[in-house]
């Protein structure tokens, strides 16, 4: 793993979809397909790894909010979200409730 991997990979945090709303405003927001590591992404965002960012995004694995994805969350509370900075973006993956 790549020390900032590493790095990214200490800084996820989990927060609700209130909190990330607010970047939301000024197209900060980029959603992370679940398929994918989240400090993977950051990583290839923070290097500036255009290739692999723009396969992703053509493959739909990284998104900007739907309208129906942002009118869902907003009408279930406490949508949770794990999330990640990589300035000037922030990265956000669903939190997936745990089966068990």
């Amino acid at each position: 793993m790549s020390a900032i991997k590493e790095e990214l990979a200490t800084k996820i945090d989990s927060t609700d979809w209130l909190s990330l709303r607010a970047h939301l405003e000024r197209g900060g927001v980029i959603i992370v397909d679940p398929m994918l590591d989240l400090a993977e992404v950051g990583a290839a965002v923070a290097n500036d790894e255009v290739k692999t960012v723009e396969r992703w995004l053509l493959s739909g694995l990284l998104s900007k909010p739907s309208a129906e994805q942002i009118q869902a969350w907003d009408a279930e509370s406490g949508k949770s979200f794990l999330c990640l900075i990589v300035s000037p973006y922030v990265l956000a993956q669903e939190e997936r409730p745990v089966k068990g």
